[in-house]
């Protein structure tokens, strides 16, 4: 088995991350894991991917994208151990359920925190290397949401959305250089984050009847969410893109949402989204008594928005 280089894959513990450093490195890819836990990390990679205690191909590095100081070490201990990668894979992210009312500004600020500007970070930190060497891709794992903006999930979907606006602008600036970018917009996969996201949403508050409806659908997709190693082999492909830029859906919901976004004019495309999610119609809560209703308040889960 050939190898084929070295990438680093953020939130490698688990999900998506996980299968697709198991794929990787049975592909000859050299795998520096980047999480939180390296040590629990490292056993779930081990027994995912059969690699001994002493394999070089598989390398965990500690990284918390909340702590810019934990994301100077990992730079340096990834720098050590492969010198300037031939791939980075941001996938590491989290997510919150609730309405623009319901969030409180303080999740808003851990979503963009770890989706947004701690990817900024580390690739700052892991440029010069890859830019000294002139070659490597990045690659930015994103998500339906990062292409329009969707109901219940708003800062999350504009986290990515960021991402995405930056990865494309990123792309310019460093393919002179050699190196690439691509987005990935991964579909629904069935991982842990469907178990593990947070919710504030409030069930009795004036957004009732949008999540009674997003509650409806989310059981029929979560059945259909796809299997979460199809995703890996998509990966892969993405490390051989030769291309300055490119995106990529990976599963049809993904692909739907591209060519919906790209062809359909906005009125069009929201009027889709609100009829597939089962969303209360507009202007029909216009006269209803719910409207007066205000957003319940849970106890060290509200802060002001300042």
């Amino acid at each position: 088995m050939a190898e084929r280089g070295s990438v680093v894959i953020t939130g490698a513990s688990r999900g998506l991350g996980l299968v697709s450093a198991a794929h990787l490195h049975a592909q000859g890819w050299t795998v520096v894991a980047a999480m939180r836990s390296p040590d629990l990390g490292l056993e779930r990679l081990r027994a995912a991917t059969g690699a001994g205690a002493g394999d070089p191909r598989l390398v965990a590095v500690r990284l918390d994208l909340d702590d810019p100081a934990s994301i100077v070490a990992a730079a340096g201990a990834i720098t050590e151990a492969v010198g300037a990668p031939h791939a980075l894979v941001h996938n590491a992210g989290v997510a919150a359920v609730g309405c623009v009312e319901e969030m409180p500004a303080s999740v808003w600020a851990q979503i963009f925190s770890t989706n947004v500007f701690g990817p900024v970070r580390l690739t700052q930190q892991l440029l010069p290397p890859m830019r000294a060497v002139g070659r490597g891709r990045i690659v930015v794992v994103s998500s339906q949401g990062g292409v329009r903006g969707m109901p219940a999930i708003s800062a999350y979907s504009a986290a990515k959305g960021a991402l995405e606006r930056w990865a494309e602008a990123l792309s310019h600036e460093v393919a002179p250089f050699g190196i690439g970018v691509t987005v990935l917009v991964a579909g629904l996969f069935r991982t842990d984050i469907l178990e593990l996201t947070q919710t504030y949403a409030d069930p009795d508050g004036p957004y009732a009847a949008l999540h009674a409806g997003l509650n409806r659908t989310g059981r029929w997709v979560v059945r259909a969410a796809r299997r979460p190693d199809r995703f890996g082999p998509a990966l892969a492909r993405a490390l051989q893109d030769r291309a300055p830029f490119a995106r990529h859906a990976v599963g049809l919901d993904a692909r739907l949402v591209l060519l919906g976004s790209r062809f359909l004019p906005a009125r069009f495309f929201q009027r889709a989204v609100g009829l597939a999610i089962r969303l209360p119609q507009p202007g029909t809560l216009r006269a209803d008594p719910v409207r007066l209703a205000t957003v319940g308040r849970r106890a060290g889960e509200r802060d002001a928005l300042r």
